[in-house]
């Protein structure tokens, strides 16, 4: 028999990154009795992601639409067509409720369909996702990190904006614990000093299609030192077949999604052109240089004056080091539930 205080509920994936967050609110949302319904978009490793999560089966994923490039006139393209698929698809599902973190298109549905809608993000200056999400979404999640002033623009202010302290990835990592498997698995667990990358997202607007220059420096770097095994994580085919041509020794490029997660807690270095990998690693007491394009967030901000964050500028700087112990054992660890509550209240 069916829960009457049970709802619907939509939630649709359009980055990686997105299904690591999202993944233990929904967990909690279908423990509590809710119907969870979701969507992807193909782009990197999402879809993967989602085949890899072992769901009820009644509830598979939906692929709904594609990436559209670097090019702005191409990204407006593919996001109406996809918002009309999924303007099309959701008005026959009777949703309750939607939650997105980043997704352009459920603030933009749930408007037309009147389903009330909570969008959630940790960097500010993606303008243009922005000023549509947080202007159609009834609820907006950020970190405390955030300055209010730079998000006013966005016409989040007032009730709508809802700030949570620490990070996001104190929260879906509180349960975490590495899986040494990861190595093995990547020839990796001999490894005396273990470096991963992660490459850029190119394909995200707001970095106009930007591949780091320093990408090739730091690999050439870590190749130089013999004790040291680098993984890169790539987020493209056509980023891998570019590392894989510089020929070095001890990089390992690997073919499809791994677990990023325990790779990085694994780690003793990070250097990573991403966001949420970095933050990631800060939690997780990996030190971190970051290599992102794009203009410094108030999260970051915040991890660069903790010293958990380092700005790369030459790779030189770059210790190749044995982490230190317990790093892992002290991190701060948050629980996920306090955040569904502040994304969508009620429903636990």
């Amino acid at each position: 028999m069916l829960d009457p205080l049970a709802v619907r509920i939509w939630v649709d994936f359009t980055n990686t990154a997105h299904v690591i967050v999202l993944r233990p609110l929904v967990e909690r949302l279908e423990a509590a009795g809710h119907e969870v319904v979701t969507t992807a978009r193909p782009l990197s490793h999402t879809v993967e992601l989602l085949d890899d999560w072992a769901r009820p089966p009644d509830r598979p994923h939906l692929v709904v639409g594609r990436h559209g490039g670097v090019r702005r006139r191409d990204k407006a393209l593919a996001a109406a067509d996809r918002a009309r698929r999924l303007l099309r698809w959701a008005a026959s599902q009777r949703f309750d409720r939607a939650l997105a973190h980043g997704s352009t298109d459920v603030p933009v549905v749930s408007r037309a369909l009147r389903i009330p809608n909570s969008t959630m993000f940790d960097y500010e200056w993606a303008a243009t996702q922005h000023h549509v999400n947080c202007r159609l979404a009834n609820r907006v999640l950020v970190p405390e990190a955030i300055p209010p002033a730079r998000l006013a623009r966005y016409g989040a202010r007032g009730s709508k904006l809802v700030r949570y302290p620490g990070l996001k990835e104190e929260y879906y990592l509180a349960d975490f614990e590495p899986d040494r498997g990861v190595l093995r698995e990547l020839g990796a667990d001999g490894a005396e000093v273990l470096c991963v990358v992660r490459t850029a997202p190119s394909y995200a607007l707001y970095l106009g299609g930007s591949e780091t220059p320093l990408l090739a420096r730091v690999l050439r770097r870590a190749a130089a030192e013999e004790r040291v095994c680098t993984v890169v994580l790539a987020r493209t085919d056509s980023q891998r077949a570019d590392v894989r041509a510089l020929g070095l020794e001890r990089v390992i490029v690997p073919d499809r999604t791994v677990d990023g997660r325990s790779l990085v807690a694994l780690a003793d270095v990070l250097v990573s052109a991403g966001g949420t990998m970095n933050r990631e690693a800060a939690v997780l007491g990996t030190p971190v240089w970051s290599m992102f394009e794009g203009p410094l967030g108030g999260v970051d901000e915040q991890l660069v004056r903790e010293g958990r964050l380092r700005v790369l500028a030459d790779p030189d700087a770059i210790a190749f080091e044995p982490k230190p112990a317990g790093a892992l054992v002290d991190r701060v660890r948050r629980d996920p539930g306090a955040l569904l509550e502040l994304a969508l209240p009620g429903l636990q």
